[in-house]
């Protein structure tokens, strides 16, 4: 038995891992790498610079200006997307009237979800083009909604506005993200008994005060799931901004994957954008480790 079982081990675990160890590890090593030397990105020569490349970071301020913007969609992005979907899918769910077959969602809630997923079937280039093409100045629907519904004074250059650009590539992130942790807290809310729902009402407790007091505590575990996930898209956020807007105008929505992208790609500084890497993989590794060990509450056992 025992040849046997470490003989599946060896057939269906270490290939995966091998794989793993080539295309995830050993990309990271390489990154470490290169992050200390000075190497261009074509020519087979570099040289080894120390920690230089990142005492360069200390003093760039492209990169503290992209580094700002992040922090700004760190702060907004996995709030707004979390209680936007709590609260639709709560509606999904539980959102109904009471009637003689219990608690239930609105009408209509199987519509609803697939509207709200719908982003999801769709690639980031997709939906990078089609706002950036809302977004137009004359042909664009913002603008021509506004212009349809008399407020021709609203109607703006937005992705070429330093004010508006960096909120527009905003919108884009929560409007792709928000319709699938409506799906995800809509499942795990199903899992829920309905009798708390059910003996929630019958204490009188309103939408807002069953989904503060009873929903949020009992999916605390998934929304933690939720926030880690947007916490790392906010730090990235590379392929929306650089399809809507490409971190302009003048770097006004500029964020950090745009950033090391450019160094390596425009700039052919692979050494220092590999640098721009590292310090991202630490960033994105503290403020989740942060967050679960700030949330992190002990588990009631069943008795």
């Amino acid at each position: 038995m025992a040849r046997g079982r470490w003989l599946f081990i060896v057939t269906f675990l270490v290939p995966p891992l091998l794989l793993y160890g080539v295309f995830v590890v050993s990309p990271y090593a390489q990154a470490f790498q290169i992050s200390a030397t000075d190497w261009g990105g074509l020519s087979p020569e570099y040289e080894f610079v120390g920690l230089d490349n990142f005492r360069r970071l200390l003093d760039d301020g492209y990169f503290w200006n992209a580094l700002r913007h992040n922090a700004v969609l760190l702060a907004l992005l996995p709030v707004v997307t979390i209680v936007l979907g709590l609260v639709l899918a709560s509606m999904l769910n539980v959102g109904g009237r009471r009637d003689r077959v219990g608690v239930h969602g609105v009408r209509g809630a199987p519509v609803y979800r697939i509207v709200y997923f719908f982003p999801q079937v769709l690639s980031v280039a997709v939906i990078g083009v089609l706002w950036k093409e809302m977004y137009a100045p004359n042909t664009g629907v913002v603008n021509g909604t506004l212009r349809a519904v008399g407020l021709d004074g609203l109607a703006k250059p937005w992705l070429g506005d330093p004010r508006f650009a960096f909120w527009c590539v905003a919108v884009v992130l929560l409007w792709s993200n928000v319709g699938f942790y409506v799906v995800l807290f809509s499942a795990a809310m199903q899992s829920l008994p309905r009798d708390i729902y059910e003996a929630a009402l019958l204490d009188g407790a309103g939408r807002v005060t069953t989904l503060v007091r009873v929903t949020v505590p009992l999916l605390w575990d998934t929304i933690q799931v939720a926030w880690v996930y947007l916490a790392i898209l906010a730090i990235d956020g590379f392929a929306v901004v650089q399809i809507v807007s490409d971190g302009g105008p003048g770097y006004a929505s500029d964020v950090v994957g745009l950033r090391l992208y450019k160094t390596a790609f425009n700039e052919s500084q692979f050494g220092y954008a590999s640098a721009i890497g590292v310090a991202m993989f630490f960033l994105t590794l503290s403020v989740a480790a942060a967050f679960l060990r700030v949330t992190r509450r002990e588990k009631v056992e069943a008795g």
